[in-house]
Parts: C-alpha cells; structure tokens; sequence
C-alpha cells in the first residue's frame, strides 16, 4: 500500500500501533490524534464536537436539542478506558 492509498483508519492505526477506539458513525468528523498528558501522552482519536452534532441532525433527522442530549448521553458518556476518543469543541472568530 502507498501513502497515497492510506484511509485516516490506516494512520490512526498505524499512530496507535492497533489499539485504537474509534468512534462508529463519526468518521466525517475525524481531526486526528489528541495526546493527554493525564495517560502520559498516549494517543486517542479526537473528532470536532459541532460536526458529531451536525451528523446526527442530518443522517438521523434530529432536532440540535436531541442530537445534544443524544450525543451526551450515548457518546460523551460512554467512558471506555484510556483510549476513549476525545471530542473537541472549536474555537472560530467571528
């Protein structure tokens, strides 16, 4: 496989050396890696917040209210140890 074939699942695990959790559903909103100084700098996926959001109001018809509730309480809620992906909210000037 070139470099050119790599798919961001193919660095992510390369980056994590096949460990990585990813977050089903979410893979437009994929930035990167985040690396936590609170699990000594152990790579995790990080996706953008607003753009988890935005796919829940188009590909499951939700309201922004509910696509917030539902994100909170089935994703950010869902602690699955170190490697849990980090979602980040993104700073824009207006």
């Amino acid at each position: 496989m070139t470099l050119s074939e790599w798919t961001w699942q193919d660095w992510l695990s390369l980056k994590m050396h096949g460990e990585e959790i990813t977050a089903d559903g979410y893979e437009d909103a994929f930035l990167g890696i985040c690396r936590s100084p609170e699990h000594g700098g152990t790579p995790v996926a990080a996706y953008d917040y607003d753009k988890c959001i935005q796919i829940l109001e188009s590909r499951d018809g939700m309201s922004y209210e509910d696509a917030v509730d539902f994100f909170h309480f089935n994703t950010l809620g869902s602690y699955v140890g170190e490697l849990t992906p980090h979602y980040i909210e993104r700073w824009e000037e207006t």
